[in-house]
């Protein structure tokens, strides 16, 4: 495929590793020629690099194998997971998942993609629904327009949510920004 179809997402053999393009840009500065900027995480050892393809280039896309897991626990091997279709029973790593685990609660089914059997990418929703376990009572006179204060939720995750939020509230979280949307 052209740098050009390059899109955020899109999975790529580049170096002889996998990576996944998590941001892209392109560009025609004046009369020089056009780029792709992109940003794309190795999903072998999770570090994100910037590259630069001439519009032209041509780049290896990989196809994964995507498969619908259920969230079963997690412990200290890892965060176990259950293949929906023939329910094997597998664990993913903390470095795979990152801050996915944020957002993960049991019995929650979601995607990972596999590349020769091997899980390589965990998608979550585009957002969750959590329950806030902590969060300070707002003060009296605390009314100004946009005020938030901090709030913890059942899974760990710690964002900033409006005054009215109290804890046992459930909320529903952005899992790509972590950031509040409103009242479940």
């Amino acid at each position: 495929m052209m740098a050009n179809d390059l899109r955020k997402g899109a999975t790529i053999l580049y170096q002889g590793d996998l990576y996944v393009i998590l941001d892209f840009e392109h560009r025609t500065p004046g009369n020089l020629r056009a780029f792709v900027r992109v940003s794309m995480k190795n999903l072998k050892n999770g570090r994100i690099i910037q590259n630069r393809f001439a519009s032209t280039d041509n780049v290896e896309r990989v196809s994964l194998d995507s498969k619908v897991c259920q969230f079963l626990y997690h412990d200290d091997q890892g965060f176990h997971f259950m293949d929906m279709e023939n329910y094997n029973s597998m664990v993913l790593s903390a470095d795979l998942i990152g801050d996915g685990k944020y957002y993960l609660k049991e019995n929650m089914e979601i995607k990972i993609d596999f590349h020769e059997d091997r899980p390589v990418l965990a998608e979550l929703p585009k957002s969750v629904i959590l329950k806030v376990t902590d969060s300070p009572p707002a003060l009296k006179g605390d009314s100004v327009s946009n005020a938030v204060k901090p709030a913890t939720c059942e899974t760990g995750l710690k964002l900033q949510v409006p005054l009215f939020v109290e804890q046992g509230t459930d909320i529903k979280v952005n899992t790509e920004t972590g950031e509040y949307l409103g009242r479940a």
